[in-house]
């Protein structure tokens, strides 16, 4: 949909204070990520100026309803080993279908649907399948709605491994070796599969193409461990992909889209540094975090600092991103960069890398969730 067609926003009457932007915050979701969702929202409620914004939280609980959630942050922030939870509440909020309004509504069984009012964007912060996988903004693109971060098809494929993968190498980028384990191939000749597993060589890290967060993946040191972490991996994902292990430090860049025609912006590299974990798993990451450590700027040589830069910019581009990514590397002790993987909506609590390395950059986690609804605001919906 072209910007001359696109729903405009209620009008300020004149004499009126100028009205808020309203922001529907989107999260929790189907996936094994909800309450990372959660804790994210909770951030970005928090950092959300309330001169400026209207909020209206949303949560989408483990079977997909659409609750209107309090907009209370402590009530979705991790404590401890305690994950939060959205719950199932009376009525189901329901997007609009039509190019004339941005209304959202409560309908309930037996009575007169409430309206919620307009909302000028959405900025949604669910993780994983049904939520970063172009499904949601699919959803938001019918509704006519602009929302914060990639749209369909760099979601889809940023979330999917496998197809992440082939398009990164399509476009010369770097990636390490791979192979992908389908369903079918799984059920009919699971034999070839362990072949081309082991031609990659131990060790191995067995994925589910489209999981986060860490979630069901394994470490395979030979090929007895490889059935059972197949079968962990498929607990998240019937479509597997097995990496080879890459030497080097893990290193991660935010990316953030330019305004206008600018290209991609890039943050000072960040590097996280794991102990008493075989790797950076979600307990790492979300529970026990002792064993972790987060520096940015990473202590890297310039030129590798700068290769690492240009290809997160690259990378962004060659999906098609928008909005924000951290693209995630290994840097080998001879300064080689190799791309893990582009997450299109990675962590973003206050602690979480993506915002740090902005932080250190100077652009501060407040200015940093305005950045992203002005960028919303500013992109129509439709083909572009």
């Amino acid at each position: 949909m072209s910007d001359s067609t696109q729903p405009a926003a209620a009008a300020t009457p004149a004499g009126a204070p100028p009205r808020r932007t309203r922001v529907a915050l989107v999260f929790g979701g189907r996936s094994g990520e909800h309450p990372i969702s959660c804790a994210t929202a909770a951030g970005v409620l928090r950092a959300l100026d309330r001169d400026r914004y209207d909020v209206l939280p949303i949560g989408i609980t483990r079977s997909g309803q659409w609750v209107v959630v309090p907009d209370d942050p402590d009530a979705l922030a991790l404590h401890g080993a305690e994950l939060p939870e959205v719950t199932a509440a009376p009525g189901d909020v329901v997007l609009p279908m039509a190019d004339a309004s941005r209304e959202l509504t409560v309908t309930e069984s037996g009575r007169v649907p409430q309206s919620l009012g307009e909302v000028d964007v959405v900025f949604p912060v669910l993780h994983g399948p049904f939520g970063e996988d172009g499904t949601l903004q699919g959803l938001l693109e019918m509704a006519q709605l602009p929302y914060v971060g990639s749209g369909v098809l760099a979601s889809a494929a940023g979330m999917d491994k496998h197809y992440m993968k082939v398009v990164l190498a399509g476009h010369g980028l770097p990636i390490g070796p791979y192979t992908v384990i389908t369903p079918r191939q799984w059920r009919v000749d699971p034999a070839a599969a362990v072949d081309a597993v082991e031609s990659l060589g131990y060790p191995v890290f067995v994925k589910p193409a489209r999981g986060g967060s860490s979630l069901g993946i394994s470490r395979v040191e030979d090929r007895e461990a490889l059935e059972a972490a197949v079968r962990e991996a498929q607990r998240h994902d019937p479509k597997v992909v097995v990496e080879a292990a890459l030497e080097g430090r893990e290193i991660e860049c935010a990316v953030l889209q330019g305004r206008g025609d600018a290209p991609p912006r890039t943050a000072l590299p960040g590097e996280i540094a794991v102990s008493g974990h075989g790797f950076y798993d979600f307990e790492s990451k979300y529970i026990d975090a002792e064993g972790v450590r987060l520096s940015c700027p990473a202590d890297l040589p310039e030129a590798a600092s700068q290769r690492v830069r240009e290809l997160a910019a690259q990378a962004f581009e060659a999906l098609g991103c928008e909005g924000l990514a951290r693209v995630d590397f290994f840097v080998s002790a001879s300064g080689g960069v190799t791309i893990n993987e582009v997450n299109t909506m990675p962590g973003f609590t206050p602690y979480s890398m993506y915002p740090l390395m902005w932080e250190r950059s100077g652009l501060s986690y407040p200015e940093l969730v305005d950045e992203l609804v002005q960028l919303a605001l500013e992109r129509p919906v439709g083909l572009r």
